[in-house]
């Protein structure tokens, strides 16, 4: 099978197209045939191993994974001996946390892993642009308990976190303001943003206003610059460990104290939250924002254009 390789840390050039051996599924998984990958930062940070404790998860010197990618859509090919859940012919999506591999024409998967059954009507480039931005803001905003009661801005809402974070907290009610480039603020209402604010002319912190929550979707923003802009009991949540690491460390000295709270969710991916996924697809409450769709040969080109920060939502790769 054809895959996308990297044998070495560095520039997106490190990558290349290489025929490997097609991976044979486990007693108790599942081989996908793909078709459609998203590539995201996680990707982008592990190929070039920054900040460098992410050396500890992908290997000191070298890649312990040589074939990136984790969020999938594609077709049940075959099935492990003690598989149950999925049967050959099934069309799934999902993301392979921890274990990538999806920036490949197959990838193996646990029958237990993130993964679910795609809607019907649901394509597969909409099923491998959705999970990963999705279960990291379902994560963010179980965290927040939101409700009608509260008033949250969301920074950074154009990315793949930012514009499901917009989504879940219009779906729990939630007063939404969307901080984003000039060029997404009509998508911002169009996800159902009740206000937006065009990060490029206004600073948000500065204009005197205050909310319940602020949600930084980039990771782009420090807990002091933000405090500002909260209220007397307000929660910060980021997506990002912070310049020094000093975010979880932060998260912990604010929680018991009767002030504004820090906090950095740690994202369990779970299979029961992409069937929650699917559920909200399905009733019209979630959908799939793609930037770019490009065919795999054009690898290259796609990962610069995420690395470039520039993206809105989701880039994907068709791989047949």
């Amino acid at each position: 099978m054809r895959a996308i390789i990297h044998t070495r840390y560095g520039t997106p050039d490190v990558l290349s197209l290489a025929e490997v051996p097609t991976p044979t599924p486990a007693p108790d998984e599942v081989l996908i045939e793909v078709h459609a990958a998203a590539i995201n930062r996680t990707d982008i940070g592990f190929r070039q191993a920054a900040p460098f404790f992410v050396r500890v998860f992908s290997g000191l010197r070298r890649p312990k994974y040589t074939i990136l990618g984790t969020e999938v859509a594609g077709v049940v090919t075959a099935v492990g001996a003690d598989v149950t859940k999925f049967a050959i012919g099934d069309r799934v999506f999902g993301v392979n946390a921890n274990h990538f591999g999806t920036h490949a024409e197959y990838v193996c998967m646990k029958q237990t892993a993130p993964l679910a059954k795609m809607p019907d009507a649901m394509s597969f480039v909409d099923g491998a642009g959705m999970c990963d931005g999705m279960i990291l803001a379902i994560n963010c905003t179980r965290r927040m308990q939101l409700g009608p009661q509260h008033r949250l801005v969301i920074h950074g809402s154009s990315g793949a976190i930012g514009t499901a974070a917009v989504q879940l907290a219009r779906h729990a009610g939630a007063h939404v303001t969307a901080v984003c480039g000039p060029d997404q603020l009509v998508l911002m209402k169009e996800l159902g943003a009740d206000e937006v604010i065009d990060r490029t002319t206004t600073d948000f912190t500065a204009i005197g206003r205050q909310w319940d929550i602020v949600f930084d979707a980039v990771g782009k923003l420090g807990f002091r610059h933000c405090a500002k802009a909260l209220v007397k009991r307000g929660l910060w949540v980021t997506t990002d460990l912070g310049s020094f690491w000093q975010n979880p460390l932060l998260a912990l000295v604010t929680r018991r104290l009767p002030m504004k709270t820090a906090t950095l969710p740690i994202p369990p991916y779970r299979q029961a939250d992409v069937e929650l996924l699917a559920q909200l697809w399905t009733d019209g409450h979630y959908r799939a924002v793609i930037d770019r769709v490009q065919p795999m040969e054009e690898f290259l080109d796609a990962t610069r254009y995420v690395e470039s920060e520039q993206k809105i939502g989701n880039v994907v790769l068709t791989m047949r």
